[in-house]
């Protein structure tokens, strides 16, 4: 089992099963919801992810059938949703344990930070893919 929360510690959740190869994307979009110079994400399986505390999640549709939840109370980010997927884009940052899984790649490099240089060997697409 892992496990993960938000800042505040109003929000836990678990998966029960395996976390997908980890993502780096650099969209605008991205940038500007974690503040960040990109946000790593990793694919899960609707039926392995379970929030396990009462408290409800607010959510913003960043982009045209994608949904971003988060804490009400904190902020922090815990997944995406697009419409019509069978699994959640799990917001790394907010895991409390070891995802067991690797990076894949970085995404949108095509709109990444100006101040932010990639410095690992990882593949560069210059949008989605």
């Amino acid at each position: 089992m892992i496990k993960g929360s938000c800042l505040c510690g109003d929000v836990r959740y678990q998966i029960s099963g395996n976390v997908g190869e980890i993502v780096h994307c650099h969209c605008e979009t991205c940038r500007k919801a974690h503040g960040s110079a990109f946000s790593s994400v990793a694919p899960v399986e609707d039926d392995d992810f379970e929030i396990v505390s009462a408290v409800e999640l607010s959510s913003f549709e960043s982009s045209k059938g994608k949904l971003r939840f988060f804490c009400s109370t904190c902020g922090t980010q815990i997944y995406a949703k697009r419409d019509g997927s069978t699994h959640i884009i799990l917001r790394l940052g907010s895991l409390d344990d070891n995802p067991l899984t690797s990076e894949k790649n970085h995404i949108w490099v095509s709109q990444k930070a100006t101040w932010y240089s990639i410095n690992n060997n990882l593949t560069e697409h210059q949008e989605f893919e």
